[in-house]
């Protein structure tokens, strides 16, 4: 063997090297695009946080989620899901860009005369002195409202697009802030609204950190906010350039450097287009911040804002309480694909509709064991599902799917699950077979009825024979022998049986094989109760070997369900007896 393994060492050492060719990729990606910038953050600290409580929680669904759809949302639409989001349980709504368009405005008016006075009604505006004076005139009256302004401070966007320098942009974002002080909080006739402002430096994940401090520095000297009403600084990964933990660093960062750390709430809005959003989020709260903006599913321009849903539900199952209400995902899901025409992927984290199903065999029977397993405390601990489906409104029936892959614990999970029998090994074996094999022939996942009536037809078999009625009783000269007298009905006829044994289940083997020639014995019984209280049956499994025609040893099993175990038990073999009625092998 070592002198073949040689030989053939030999003969690959011959074969050329196949060159990897690539047809648009660079073979060196570096020459085009650098590594991303490392921030000189000196004894960084959130590496070593854990979070303990939810972020204040804003959605842009309805601004930046409803900007980025090929079709947007009517009024309609718009209305039915703001108040979807209020039901959730957001404090701070996003609704529109007023100043785009009369439609937006039309809608903002709404939000404001139907928000909820501890809703946060929040509005977006470009930095021009007549789009920031329609933007507050669209919230005037509102009880809560929060005006936010942005300006981009990447050098790429504020050389390339803009043609600013660093100075230009700091006082074009103080002017701005001047302009919607004078208009809000300092205009006398504007009191009955709690106003604030909102600043982003557009790009902050492509910003040189020591300008992002130094802009929203000025930003908040000329909003003079204070500890009872802090200024927002918004830090966006408008376009994902780096790793989460770069946008950690640059959170952390701005934490630390940014004065007045009292008087400011730093939020976080994540977009997706290196798939890292949520990573990041975490990150950047672990970094110190206080806000999380996003939208439901993910939603927004190219990959997408992060996915509030996905956030709020990793701080559920780390037992942190999300202070969002997710409850009835089907309804949410229901809303938001209504309205954004936009599927929720099958996949999404939570929200998907696979996401707690298992179609693999080893999962299904790890998940199966897993809800059997009998535990102390309350704590939730099953295989491969981190949370709970009943939690967001999803049954237990979902969770295992069954197809050509399952294997036994997927049709045992869904017997238990829609009859209530706890199938013994061997018998979700052989049924899992019989599943299997439907499945390969149909090509396609069994639904819950099919898998039902592959069980019925193969182990609690009820025709043509039938139990009428049955006695058993001791021997008169022995004790130890058991008589049973049974009468089987079959299309209109009675048939009577009788036989011996050392009890119930043998003298009624002993019956059988008398009628039919054919020896019976007992492989495998086993039993439980099914249900409780006055309405508790029983449900038995008889596993009955034979000798064919062919002269092989054949094993068949069988069900039997009752209020009396006896009956259960003769009705398990009868069962057996009836299939192989049914396939010609017996002949009444």
């Amino acid at each position: 063997m070592f002198s073949q393994f040689k030989l053939f060492k030999r003969a690959a050492s011959r074969i050329p090297p196949v060159k990897l060719q690539y047809k648009n990729m660079l073979r060196d990606p570096s020459v085009k695009y650098p590594p991303p910038k490392q921030i000189n953050l000196q004894n960084r600290e959130w590496p070593s946080k854990v979070l303990s409580k939810a972020p204040r929680w804003l959605s842009t669904d309805l601004r930046d989620g409803n900007q980025s759809l090929p079709d947007p949302m009517s009024i309609a639409e718009k209305k039915e899901y703001f108040h979807k989001l209020v039901d959730i349980g957001f404090k701070e709504i996003e609704v529109s860009f007023p100043s785009a368009s009369q439609t937006d405005f039309d809608f903002t008016r709404y939000a404001v005369e139907n928000a909820p006075e501890d809703v946060a009604i929040q509005v977006l505006t470009q930095s021009r002195e007549p789009l920031v004076r329609r933007t507050v005139e669209s919230v005037k009256g509102a009880k809560k409202a929060i005006i936010h302004i942005y300006l981009a401070t990447s050098d790429v966007f504020r050389e390339v697009v803009f043609g600013m320098s660093q100075a230009e942009a700091i006082a074009k974002a103080v002017e701005i802030t001047n302009l919607v002080k004078s208009l809000t909080k300092d205009d006398p006739s504007m009191q009955d609204t709690e106003w604030n402002l909102e600043f982003s430096p557009e790009c902050f994940s492509d910003t040189p950190v020591e300008f992002a401090v130094e802009i929203c520095e000025a930003v908040k000297q000329a909003w003079q906010p204070s500890v009872e009403t802090p200024m927002i600084f918004n830090l966006p990964a408008t376009v994902e350039v780096a790793g989460p933990n770069v946008y950690a660093d640059q959170i952390e960062y701005f934490c630390k450097h940014i004065t007045e750390r009292e008087k400011v709430v730093v939020s976080l809005h994540c977009h997706n287009d290196r798939g890292c959003g949520v990573a990041a989020t975490e990150l950047g709260m672990l970094a110190g911040a206080d806000r999380v903006e996003g939208c439901i599913f993910g939603n927004g321009e190219r990959t997408g804002n992060v996915d509030l849903v996905t956030v709020a539900l990793n701080l559920y199952t780390q037992g942190i309480a999300p202070e969002l209400d997710f409850s009835d995902m089907e309804s949410v899901i229901d809303v938001s694909e209504r309205c954004n025409k936009i599927e929720v992927h099958p996949r999404s984290p939570y929200s998907g509709s696979l996401v707690v199903c298992a179609f693999s065999g080893s999962h299904q029977d790890a998940i199966k064991k897993g809800f059997s397993y009998e535990r102390q405390d309350q704590r939730w601990a099953i295989p491969y599902l981190p949370l709970d489906p009943k939690d967001i409104g999803r049954t237990y029936e979902a969770v295992i799917r069954v197809n050509s892959q399952s294997g036994k614990g997927g049709s045992a999970w869904v017997i238990l699950r829609s009859l209530g029998l706890d199938l013994p090994r061997q018998l979700q074996v052989s049924f899992s077979a019989l599943v299997q094999d439907k499945a390969d022939r149909l090509g396609r996942e069994l639904q819950t009825e099919e898998i039902v009536n592959v069980f019925n037809s193969h182990y609690l078999v009820s025709s043509p024979l039938l139990i009428k009625d049955f006695e058993i009783t001791k021997g008169k000269n022995d004790a130890r022998v058991i008589t049973a007298q049974l009468t089987l009905q079959e299309t209109g006829q009675e048939i009577t049986l009788s036989g011996e044994g050392n009890g119930p289940i043998s003298s009624f083997l002993d019956a059988i094989s008398k009628k039919f020639g054919l020896l019976l014995e007992v492989v495998t019984y086993t039993e439980h109760a099914l249900g409780s209280g006055s309405s508790t049956k029983a449900a038995t499994y008889v596993n009955l070997s034979f000798v064919d025609d062919a002269g092989e040893k054949v094993n068949r099993w069988g069900c039997g369900i009752s209020h009396d175990v006896g009956q259960a038990s003769l009705d398990a073999i009868l069962s057996v007896v009836n299939s192989l009625v049914n396939e010609g092998k017996l002949k009444v």
